[in-house]
């Protein structure tokens, strides 16, 4: 059951990254095109995860089945990378453009939309989290719905595909392989149900979306359509990821 499980998780977001290649680019502020098709899938996602809340169905039962059968096969299993694959694809992101594989936006604009996207989505999932009350499979506290190891993950994976989508596909398809492991890696750990990670993906790739879809706007208003004058260092320290941004008066 778990690998016919994966296997949709899979192909479901394959869809991703052909969406994303044509509809998502932001060529110039005052071009910005981005169809609603293109938010289809995360609103897909999100959607199977809050019919799980309402009561008895078929997608609460999957979350069941799914997490005793894990249980049953590995009830010792305990690999932590969880913590550190979620900021990965955001750490490509720089590294790429460190050995001369060129982003779309200058490492300003681009940070400065990573860290909306991270606002956007700490602040969503941790509301829906207290909202939703759901008890973790492992029964450690009541904030299980929805996973935000993978929604920062998927939030993550969606920057990098934004950024090096035109260079080559097998960038987002890194990013999104990364982040679903981290999916995955949760349902083992015991720390979360199905259907917590399906919606988590939903929140973190709508969360990159939707800040490219506004970020043109805000810079122009803000900045009149020019690179801020800042200074961007990130950070990690105590297993939380960290984000300076220093402006020149």
């Amino acid at each position: 059951m778990f690998k016919q499980l994966l296997t949709a998780l899979i192909f479901l977001s394959t869809p991703l990254f052909s969406l994303g290649q044509d509809q998502d680019s932001i060529p110039a502020p005052a071009k910005t095109k981005i169809k609603g098709s293109s938010f289809i899938i995360p609103s897909v996602f999100i959607g199977y995860g809050l019919i799980s809340l309402m009561g008895d169905n078929p997608i609460r039962t999957l979350d069941l089945t799914t997490n005793a059968e894990l249980q049953e096969d590995h009830p010792s299993f305990a690999l932590k990378a969880d913590n550190y694959l979620r900021y990965a694809p955001a750490v490509a992101v720089y590294g790429l453009d460190l050995i001369g594989v060129k982003a779309k936006n200058t490492v300003v604009d681009r940070s400065i939309m990573l860290i909306t996207s991270y606002a956007i989505v700490s602040v969503g999932v941790g509301a829906i989290k207290l909202t939703a009350n759901r008890l973790r499979p492992n029964g450690a506290n009541r904030h299980s719905f929805p996973s935000g190891h993978t929604s920062l993950a998927f939030m993550t994976a969606e920057f990098l595909h934004q950024e090096y989508k035109d260079q080559s596909i097998w960038y987002s398809v890194g990013g999104y392989a990364l982040a679903t492991g981290t999916g995955i890696l949760r349902l083992y750990n015991n720390a979360h149900w199905v259907s917590d990670v399906v919606a988590g993906a939903g929140f973190g790739i709508l969360s990159t979306k939707v800040t490219y879809l506004i970020y043109p706007y805000i810079k122009r208003k803000l900045f009149h359509g020019k690179s801020p004058d800042m200074a961007f260092s990130p950070g990690y320290q105590n297993g939380m990821m960290s984000f300076t941004l220093t402006k020149r008066l």
